[in-house]
């Protein structure tokens, strides 16, 4: 039963990892944006092939982007998901059922995830890490799947975007949770609770990256609109 709930958490992050927005690895010289929809690798025979250079976010980008993971649409559409599954299998117990029951569940999820998105954008702020997903430049199944796993623990450093072990990947799922465990939930849990909540967001994170790297859809342009507005932000303070 408890693999079943961990699937079925697995699967509920996974759709919302469909609809959020992802960028390329790397963006042209000159254009600048992290949209997906405008960094195709198709390129017209009648163009020169441009170079491609990573560019950072800029911090007007990047805080607009911590408020929408935090407060929007996604985050609550995310938290009643997840609240509706830890309904049906009555977690924590003491809470009881009825809509006055999942509507405290939705909140505590909805909690655990602006712990975690706040822990993650503030630690990436003070070690200098760009944490935003890049689709891998790479082809193939296999080196795509391993991009995205590793993706789940990494982030891009400096002006080069070089990749490199995320101290805040690694600790903002443990953040969210332990902040449950000893803010919320009932007095029974503890840490060993905390660390295993905490497994199962890490473990989420991977299968929403794995998600935004191989499924292309009407959500993900939809969601492309947002991107397009952080990333003209970006291409004009990189324009000479």
């Amino acid at each position: 039963m408890k693999t079943l709930r961990v699937v079925l958490l697995l699967i509920g992050f996974a759709i919302l990892g469909a609809l959020t927005p992802v960028t390329k690895a790397q963006t042209a010289a000159g254009a600048g944006s992290p949209s997906n929809d405008a960094l195709s690798p198709r390129l017209s025979p009648s163009h020169p092939q441009l170079d491609l250079v990573y560019r950072r976010p800029t911090e007007k980008a990047k805080l607009r982007n911590y408020f929408f993971d935090t407060f929007g649409p996604y985050p609550i559409i995310g938290a009643a998901i997840v609240g509706g599954i830890n309904q049906a299998y009555k977690t924590p117990p003491e809470w009881g059922q009825g809509m006055g029951a999942y509507g405290e569940r939705v909140g505590s999820n909805f909690g655990i995830a602006m712990v975690t998105t706040t822990t993650r954008y503030a630690l990436a702020e003070v070690f200098r890490e760009d944490t935003m997903y890049y689709r891998c430049e790479c082809t193939g199944v296999g080196p795509r799947f391993g991009h995205a796993l590793i993706s789940t623990v990494t982030a891009r450093r400096g002006e080069d975007g070089h990749r490199v072990l995320s101290f805040s990947a690694l600790v903002a799922p443990y953040a969210g949770s332990m902040a449950a465990v000893y803010g919320w939930y009932p007095n029974r849990y503890g840490v060993k609770d905390g660390f295993r909540m905490g497994n199962y967001t890490l473990l989420a994170f991977a299968g929403i990256n794995i998600v935004r790297e191989f499924v292309h859809g009407g959500a993900g342009r939809l969601m492309g609109r947002f991107s397009h507005s952080a990333a003209t932000e970006t291409e004009a303070a990189t324009q000479p």
